[in-house]
């Protein structure tokens, strides 16, 4: 057996214990008969938690380019998000603003892309 393989076994009980601590953990919520109050300031930084998550991951796919930063007038990632940002923006209201970034970045980004070759 080589350094970091494991056999049946381990692996097996691996599994389980994983298994053991994500169900306990998540469980917990549901053990309690009374809801558990979040304190105010919590509450207020969980607000900011999706926009700061999907912009981690986001951001260094559109200015990044083999971990170096790239910024090109001719990239298609660019133009896509910002035109995919104007949609949104404008139409932050209305049930067309999520489906409509997606469909607007993708129609600047392929022809770009694909026809251009950015």
């Amino acid at each position: 057996m080589s350094i970091g393989a494991l056999s049946n076994t381990e692996a097996l009980l691996t599994i389980a214990g994983l298994t053991l601590v994500t169900v306990v953990t998540r469980s917990l919520f549901f053990l309690s008969s009374h809801e558990w109050p979040l304190p105010n300031w919590l509450d207020k930084g969980l607000r900011y938690a999706p926009l700061a998550a999907l912009s981690a991951v986001i951001a260094p796919e559109i200015f990044m380019t083999n971990g170096a930063l790239h910024l090109s007038w001719q990239d298609a990632r660019i133009w896509a998000a910002l035109a995919g940002a104007a949609v949104y923006y404008w139409q932050k209201r209305s049930s067309f603003a999520v489906l409509g970034t997606i469909v607007v970045g993708m129609a600047v980004y392929l022809p770009l892309h694909l026809g251009l070759g950015w």
